[in-house]
């Protein structure tokens, strides 16, 4: 007979509530009376990729709870390649000497990615899928959420092959292993559903088990793969990244695949358009010219920095830490110059301050293009203020707003001092950067957004939102969270009536 454990407490898994059963936050009732050409207009997608589903969003259920005390089909373990660790040691424990036996003798090993099964033994689960998630890597994000998708696939695969109509999945892109959690949900989410979608007729029910740190990250992502009614269908268009990958869910990255290389015979071909392009958008970069035809370096970190490897230099990696060094020379002096120098003249204006935390936690950064005088401000100092300012905030994850509303051409700054900016500061900016929202967007801020984040800065692009009314800020950010001037929530609802404008205790 097998122990069980120290906690003997069983779960049925029919007793657990399905997504279809849950209810969506009180404000994602609201209305949803924008026109369509609005929303289309600042959506990532034309239509949801996901539509209401009441059969697959009855098969899912997020709960929080302990794995080991579930009694369905199969319950899955994250472990190492050599299958002796395990991250929720007491399942293994629970499941008595045996399950380790079989681990030891019959299984031995497990490449990253695949999956093996053994029988769940002591456990009230039937059987134990057991996975090896990948250890995150920034400089191979995208080799290490491919890894990660086929756990989370292959999981599902094993069900449906063996029968298991039940299966318990823990959150496998754990901190542990050094994985953004919100980027591993983006992954976990949506390749269960499009899994659903495929062999929902033999899968009755698909239990994603997460811990307290994942619980509000899930509630705010689920409804984007998930929706439930056609408010939430809508949000997705907007909120969703613009790459879902193929028909499974798995990341298509064609940059990774493809290197481009000078072609002698339209070297000069397409010059003169390019040139011209680039002087209407105030910039010197030409596109035929551009370093991401030539890059043989780290794609995703170049591209964050925006900056070109030194091509002269014979060893590229000799090159790369030359060049990353003087930019942290360059950084360092600009922020000893940032806490030493006189900045009152920029923080007195206001249009740049930190107003709260996201419900994940993270400070939120709100910048008023209204209040920013881009002709008659100091540039230097406005700068050195942004500096000040975000380097305590950006060592950890952090979020921008920025309010476009009722702004003119004497707020618009050039693009090339936008590109300054972006290439003085250092590379933690960009990567702990999770969501840059632009509110109340024009044509002048989207014509803006996609030249920036096409040619100079492609690596953010996906982290570039723009939302029409200031409603949509609310699936991410509480509005207690939120402090903004009084004239954008009377301009919000003028344009999008009074159920965009939640008013809160306290005065903006």
């Amino acid at each position: 007979m097998e122990p069980l454990g120290i906690n003997p407490k069983i779960v049925e898994v029919g007793s657990l509530a399905p997504w279809s059963a849950t209810q969506p936050p009180h404000h994602t009732h609201a209305s949803t009376t924008t026109t369509t050409t609005t929303t289309t207009s600042v959506a990532n997608h034309a239509t949801s990729p996901f539509k209401v589903d009441e059969a697959v969003n009855g098969k899912l259920c997020v709960w929080s709870g302990e794995l080991s005390q579930l009694r369905v089909g199969a319950v899955v373990n994250s472990t190492n390649e050599t299958l002796t660790e395990h991250c929720n040691t007491q399942l293994i424990q629970r499941a008595g000497p045996r399950i380790k036996a079989e681990l030891r003798n019959a299984v031995k090993s497990c490449k990253t990615g695949e999956v093996r099964v053994t029988g769940g033994y002591g456990l009230p689960a039937r059987y134990v899928i057991h996975t090896v998630a990948p250890r995150y890597n920034i400089k191979y994000h995208t080799a290490s959420e491919t890894a990660l998708h086929m756990c989370y696939r292959r999981v599902l695969e094993a069900a449906v092959e063996k029968k298991i109509r039940s299966v318990a999945v823990c959150t496998l892109h754990t901190v542990a292993r050094g994985y953004p959690p919100e980027q591993g949900a983006h992954t976990a989410l949506r390749t269960v559903r499009r899994c659903l979608e495929r062999w929902g007729g033999a899968l009755d029910q698909v239990v994603m088990v997460v811990n307290s740190i994942d619980t509000p990250i899930y509630s705010s992502l689920t409804p984007l793969y998930f929706p439930r009614t056609a408010h939430e269908e809508e949000a997705a268009r907007r909120l969703l990244p613009v790459d879902l990958g193929n028909e499974f869910g798995e990341p298509i990255v064609p940059d990774r695949q493809i290197r481009i290389i000078d072609n002698p015979q339209h070297k000069y071909e397409d010059v003169e358009d390019s040139a011209d392009l680039a002087a209407q958008l105030q910039s010197s970069v030409s596109v035929g010219e551009h370093a991401f035809s030539h890059m043989e370096e780290d794609i995703d970190k170049q591209r964050l920095l925006g900056g070109q490897p030194s091509y002269a230099t014979a060893d590229p990696e000799t090159a790369s830490m030359t060049t990353d060094l003087q930019q942290k020379q360059r950084y360092e002096r600009l922020l000893r110059r940032a806490k030493n120098e006189d900045l009152s003249e920029v923080s007195g204006i206001g249009c740049l301050y930190q107003c709260g935390l996201d419900k994940f936690g993270r400070p939120v950064v709100i910048f008023i293009g209204k209040w920013f005088r881009f002709n008659e401000i100091n540039l230097d100092k406005a700068l050195l203020y942004l500096i000040s300012l975000l380097d305590p905030l950006v060592r950890g994850d952090y979020v921008v707003v920025y309010f476009h509303t009722i702004t003119t051409t004497e707020n618009h700054p050039s693009l090339s001092w936008i590109r300054h900016v972006y290439d003085m500061l250092e590379y933690k900016y960009k990567k702990n950067l999770k969501a840059f929202y632009i509110v109340h967007p024009t044509l002048w801020t989207k014509i803006m957004t996609w030249w920036f984040t096409t040619f100079m800065a492609p690596q953010i692009k996906h982290k570039v939102h723009s939302v029409p009314g200031v409603e949509y800020l609310y699936d991410i950010i509480d509005p207690d969270q939120l402090e903004i001037p009084a004239y954008i929530t009377e301009h919000d609802m003028t344009i999008n009536g009074i159920r965009y404008y939640r008013p809160v205790t306290s005065s903006s």
